[in-house]
């Protein structure tokens, strides 16, 4: 199912500490996490559509490099991020 505008928004505030703070890089994290476990709820009952596989490998790589960018800029930042949507064992 696609996020509707009100999910959306409370996830920037959450995250963005504003509904308007799309660009903050803690709820573009957010919303590429949601995402990809959209996507992989789907491909776990749709094995082989490899269209939607590609475009998860893409979100993972987009999401990767933003957590790269952010552990360079602020640690702490960093670490409250990973911990509050649970990317890390």
């Amino acid at each position: 199912q696609k996020m509707t505008t009100t999910e959306k928004k409370a996830l920037f505030k959450e995250f963005g500490g504003a509904e308007t703070n799309t660009g903050a890089v803690e709820s573009q994290v957010a919303l590429i996490s949601h995402r990809i476990n959209h996507i992989s709820s789907h491909l776990k009952t749709n094995r082989k559509d490899f269209s939607s596989t590609r475009s998860l490998y893409k979100l993972v790589g987009q999401r990767k490099r933003l957590l790269k960018y952010l552990s360079n800029k602020d640690i702490v930042q960093y670490r409250a991020l990973i911990e509050k949507l649970g990317l890390r064992k």
